[in-house]
């Protein structure tokens, strides 16, 4: 082989070594721009895809984009399924999910809050609320959810809460029993708070009942202890009743709000007793003549009691609002419209110092100003023989009139009308003192066959000193 020829080997053979490596490099080259391309789509598809196991509403949307999943969720459909725990109580009518293209941008931060360089198989679950409000969701189901819970809870035992009760005067803790009810307000928050899914699942809250050692109770307790430390001062005229409630009140409770309610007590018994000892009406008056004789009269129009069961009620109302006093008030009795005449007199025996009196025996009256005496006459009164006495009895001044035409009718006379100048009645049946210009007889014993149909018939030129000196509730004793 010659020289030429050893040259040619030579290059040939570094020419193939230099070749090799420029084709590895080549071919590495390729590899990394393939790999650069792959991860380029990977990292592309990554970024506008979610990945294969997430889930927004318990709704598949491994694989989508975000307006693949806009558009999937606004054709999804809601069962509208409520259960209890494991009892389905609502069966709904389907309706579409309410999301649109406006809720799109939390589609994209929900891509993004999942984003992974690589594929993930990592099960997410994912809760979104559409901005636009599902009005049948939020109120109409909620409505019939709430209408449901009510309708079963009627055939369901209630709880019973413990309670701290006045009992015959002693106060009793009840213990608290568990029911079946269910916590209506409660569940109905849980339904506020539940995800946008096609069925809703409830927690089944039963209500609770209030315990004997709750602070509720304890703080009832509390509060009746008090009530029987109460004494409410009852004032009647000018003499005052201490009324102890540990005395009177047997029966009473406590309200979650702290409002007394008495159901039971002897408030009515002890209004009743005060009325045996301090009212007059129906019962004899000490009265003192003028002659300073004590004789017994009867209370007739003139006289007050107290209306136990009107003032059994106020009292009440005092001890459970905690009032410390209270002062008489349903005052009754025969007066012209049922009132009780006298209540606020308390001298004399209740008769007071301004007074007429009348002696039947003496046909004589005298009247009587705060003590002193202001007129005297003798008078008239109703005809013995025929029983048209004038009434004994205490009575009072109903009304003045002057003139006045007087109209009745009277034994043997039939009806009769006749003009007066003055009249001032004392009974209802139309007894009262008047002038009488007709009559002529006015002995001493004018009244036993000549007296007047009820009435005092006084002498026409003290009459007018007669009516002066009498008013409206002024009594008159007759005996």
């Amino acid at each position: 082989m010659n020289a030429l020829n050893e040259m040619e080997v030579i290059n040939k053979k570094r020419s193939e070594r230099y070749k090799k490596p420029a084709k590895r490099i080549l071919i590495v080259i390729g590899i990394i721009f393939i790999m650069v391309l792959l991860f380029t789509g990977l990292g592309y598809y990554q970024a506008t895809h979610f990945n294969s196991s997430i889930k927004i509403n318990s709704i598949k949307v491994g694989g989508l984009t975000t307006n693949q999943v806009i558009n999937k969720l606004k054709t999804t459909e809601l069962k509208n399924r409520v259960y209890i725990g494991n009892q389905q109580i609502l069966d709904g009518k389907p309706t579409k999910m309410a999301f649109t293209e406006k809720d799109l941008s939390e589609v994209k931060k929900l891509l993004k809050s999942q984003w992974t360089f690589f594929p993930s198989f990592k099960e997410k679950n994912y809760s979104l609320v559409p901005k636009k409000a599902d009005q049948f969701r939020s109120v109409a189901m909620k409505k019939q959810v709430e209408e449901k819970l009510l309708e079963m809870n009627k055939s369901l035992k209630a709880p019973q809460d413990a309670d701290a009760k006045l009992e015959q005067g002693e106060i009793v803790i009840s213990d608290s029993k568990d029911g079946k009810q269910y916590d209506v307000d409660g569940i109905l928050e849980e339904y506020k708070k539940q995800k946008y899914t096609s069925d809703i699942h409830l927690k089944p809250l039963l209500l609770k009942p209030i315990k004997k050692d709750s602070p509720i109770i304890k703080e009832k307790e509390q509060i009746l202890e008090e009530l029987l430390k109460q004494t409410v001062d009852y004032k009647v005229q000018k003499k005052v009743h201490p009324l102890k409630a540990s005395e009177l009140i047997k029966n009473a409770s406590v309200s979650n709000d702290k409002k007394i309610t008495i159901t039971a007590s002897d408030i009515k018994k002890k209004i009743h007793a005060i009325n045996r000892t301090q009212a007059t009406l129906d019962k004899n008056f000490t009265f003192k003549t003028h002659s300073g004789k004590n004789i017994s009269v009867k209370a007739e129009g003139y006289g007050w009691a107290i209306n136990a069961e009107k003032e059994a009620e106020r009292i009440q109302k005092a001890f459970e609002k905690g009032d410390k006093a209270i002062s008489a008030s349903n005052i009754y009795g025969k007066g012209w419209s049922n009132e009780g005449i006298g209540y606020e007199t308390t001298a004399n025996h209740g008769i007071g110092n301004t007074y007429a009196e009348v002696s039947i025996a003496k046909q004589h009256i005298w009247i009587y100003k705060n003590g002193k005496l202001v007129v005297s006459t003798d008078v008239v009164t109703g005809k013995h023989s025929t029983g048209e006495d004038t009434s004994p009895g205490i009575w009072y001044i109903l009304y003045k009139r002057t003139p006045y035409t007087l109209k009745g009718t009277a034994v043997g006379k039939g009806e009769y009308a006749v003009d007066v100048k003055y009249w001032a009645p004392f009974t209802n049946s139309g007894q009262g003192f008047h002038d009488a210009s007709w009559r002529k007889n006015w002995s001493k014993k004018a009244y036993l066959n000549d007296g007047s149909g009820g009435c005092v018939n006084t002498p026409p030129n003290i009459m007018k000193a007669v009516y002066d000196n009498l008013s409206t509730y002024d009594p008159v004793v007759i005996y």
